[in-house]
């Protein structure tokens, strides 16, 4: 008798046990690790990671923060600018209204005064270290000590590990993730949307890595 048969079956029944335990096992734990919620004592202020159709949990979680008494005050960011968009501009193009004014009234509808907003203008910042850098930066200006940062769940890890490697000697950093961010790191490989923010940040996680051990330039 052919033993052909048999080793496929073999083959099969380690290829789903192997499978089963990738789903249910590693996957969830690739997700886990990207979260991190640290533990929050009162701060001087909570600043908001800028980011894309994710931002408004962010901005809940900051306004949660404020009403809690963990922070004196919000700081947002944005107001980015491309080359194009500059053009643009020198054209005669403005905006219809203030680059913060939909954060502003976002924070209205959670009893956030506007007089407890920051809003910092980071036309060149790009991504989570050059955003770092850049505000990180006017907080010592301003004499801060204590910071939250609040971002989506799976970008906490990534973001307090660059902020602390940054500037954990000058300021105290926390990390809180957005409760209302839809990320679910038991589920994620279900969500197409969820796949590319998991893969995404773990590219992210390595590019950064790779640029610390051999010092390349952006």
């Amino acid at each position: 008798m052919s033993k052909r048969p048999i080793v496929i079956v073999c083959l099969l029944i380690v290829f789903l046990s192997i499978s089963f335990l990738l789903v249910r096992k590693v996957l969830p734990l690739a997700g886990e690790f990207l979260i991190m919620d640290s533990e929050v004592s009162r701060s001087d202020v909570v600043v908001v990671l800028n980011g894309g159709v994710d931002y408004y949990p962010r901005l809940i979680e900051a306004a949660s923060i404020y009403n809690n008494g963990l922070a004196d005050q919000i700081i947002v960011n944005g107001n980015r600018k491309t080359d194009v968009l500059r053009r643009l501009e020198a054209k005669g193009f403005k905006s219809a209204c203030y680059w913060c004014e939909d954060r502003l009234r976002m924070l209205s509808l959670f009893h956030v005064p506007r007089e407890k907003i920051i809003c910092i203008s980071a036309e060149d910042v790009y991504d989570t270290v050059s955003e770092a850098k850049y505000l990180g930066k006017i907080l010592i200006r301003k004499g801060y000590t204590r910071v939250i940062i609040t971002t989506s769940k799976f970008h906490t890890r990534r973001a307090c590990f660059i902020w602390k490697q940054l500037f954990g000697k000058r300021l105290s950093i926390s990390a809180v993730s957005a409760k209302e961010d839809p990320f679910d790191p038991d589920r994620w490989w279900k969500s197409g949307r969820q796949v590319r923010w998991v893969l995404a940040e773990y590219g992210a996680w390595i590019y950064y890595l790779w640029k610390n051990i051999t010092g390349a330039q952006d």
